[in-house]
This record gives C-alpha cells, structure tokens and sequence, in this order.
C-alpha cells in the first residue's frame, strides 16, 4: 500500500474531526492554484469566498460565513491550526460525538466570522480574514468548560491541567488585540464564546450541533432519490440455490468480522498500530 491508499484510507474511515483536516489541507493547495500572487507572495483572496467585513458583501456572499474558515493566510498560518485542532478534537471526542463536533465547528465558524464583520463594521474598518483559528478555539474551549481539570502533557513542560493552556491562549488574544490582526484576534475571542456557551446549552439539555445535522438531512432529502417505490417486482428463484445464499452470508459475516476486529484495534491502539496486511484489508473492505 502506497502513500496515497494510506491516506484515502484514514480519510474513509476517520470521522469528522480527520476530514475537516483533510478539507482544510485541500483547500489550502487549490487556494495556492487560484489566489496565490506569487509576485507579490501573499494570497489574494476575493470577496466571495472570504469574509467581508462589510454587511453588503456578507449579503451578496452569505456562505463566506463558513468558507473563510477553510482558508489559511500561509502555510504556518494552517499548520498551527491543524496542529491546535488536532490536539483539541482527539480531547473533545473523549466526550461528545462526531456530529457534536461537526456542528461546533460549523456553528462557531459562522458566529466568529458574525463577531468580526460586525465589531469592524461598528470600529468603521474594513477587512477581510480566512482562518479556522475561531473553530479551533470553539472546540478547545468547549472541552475545557466540560472538563477544566484534566491533565494534558506537554513538550519540554510536563503535565499540566487543561484550562491552563486555555488560558494563556485567551489571555495573548486580549493582549494582541490592539497590536496586529485584530480581526483574527476578535474571531477567536468569538470562538472562545461560542464554545463556553455550546458547552453550557449542551449541559442544560440543548445541543446546538442539531442544526447542523437537521440542515444536512434536508439537503440529503432533496437530492437523494426517493427509493420509496409500491410497485416492486419480485423474483421467485424455484431452483433451490439455498446453499450457494448461505455460503455468501457467511463470506460476508466473516468480512464484516474482520473488519470489527481491525477497527476496535484501532480505537485501543490507533491506525499505526495495524500491520501492512491489515491495512490493505481494510482499503480493499472500503471499497
């Protein structure tokens, strides 16, 4: 298995947290293809696809809301926040579901991005940002308001309690906000809100990431074809191929077995710990 089937696989079956990863990635390639001004080596990013912070584009442009949170600036500008979402997503998967974590991000994209536009509109400046630092600051600061004291190990520091490391980055956000890109340090600031307040609804019986999974439904139902057909017609086969049906049953049932067993060794021991052939097997069973 080469490089690439490494990566298709962990795509198919890693959850949300792995794909917006890979979105994030992907669209940080074709971003340097379309936008990037080699002359200048900045991007150049247009207004309808990032966030405005002027009202009129936003209305001409809603969906900047969310694609202005899959674009990066530069390339350490997407590994810090890869990195940041990758540490906190693998905490707040301890706790919550994919689906919660899909919607988190989501959510608080399009309310970070709601908190810039309108703070620079009411500041009178206008800008435009990309980043998914909000979403990252949502999720860290969503896991620690459910779990401020557990225990994270750090590099070089040792281990240290969780809503300390939340801390300092709230606390150099509010220090820089005066300095340099104030925007992006508003939209974490906004981030950092939604995720304490996703927290809190979620404890008092209200998960937010319903949204998300409702609008998903509907657009499923929408394209998806209607398979709900009365007139079906139906195949009697009369010439007893019993034998030959349970044989495949039970082809499948040991497929799906193995396929089981790989995947619980996965979540005890992680995708590295799975042989060459184990690895293949499952590729293959993906497809």
């Amino acid at each position: 298995m080469n490089i690439l089937d490494d990566l298709k696989l962990q795509y198919k079956i890693g959850g949300f947290s792995n794909k917006i990863i890979y979105w994030n990635v992907g669209c940080f390639v074709l971003s340097i293809i379309l936008f990037y001004k080699f002359k200048e080596g900045a991007f150049n990013y247009p207004v309808w696809i990032s966030l405005s912070s002027n009202p009129m584009d936003i209305l001409y442009f809603p969906w900047t809301l969310l694609t202005y949170s899959f674009l990066h600036a530069g390339f350490f500008h997407l590994l810090f926040n890869m990195m940041i979402l990758n540490f906190s997503s693998r905490l707040f998967l301890t706790y919550f579901t994919q689906k919660q974590f899909l919607g988190l991000y989501l959510l608080s994209a399009i309310f970070a991005g709601g908190l810039f536009a309108i703070c620079y509109y009411l500041l009178g400046f206008q800008s435009n940002i990309v980043g998914a630092s909000g979403s990252v600051m949502a999720i860290l600061v969503a896991t620690t308001a459910y779990q401020p004291l557990m225990e994270i190990r750090l590099m070089f520091i040792g281990n240290i309690k969780l809503w300390y490391l939340t801390a300092v980055f709230i606390v150099l956000d509010f220090l820089q906000i005066l300095t340099d890109n104030i925007g992006g340090h508003i939209a974490h600031i906004g981030g950092a809100i939604f995720g304490f307040l996703f927290i809190k609804l979620l404890q008092n019986g209200t998960d937010l990431s319903k949204i998300v999974t409702a609008v998903v439904d509907f657009f499923i139902s929408i394209f998806q074809p209607n398979k709900s057909n009365p007139f079906k017609k139906v195949h009697v086969n009369t010439r007893g191929t019993v034998p030959k049906t349970e044989s495949k049953i039970i082809r499948k049932d040991k497929t799906q077995q193995q396929i089981d067993e790989i995947l619980d060794k996965i979540s005890k021991s992680g995708y590295e710990s799975l042989s060459t052939s184990e690895k293949e097997f499952l590729f293959k069973a993906g497809k």
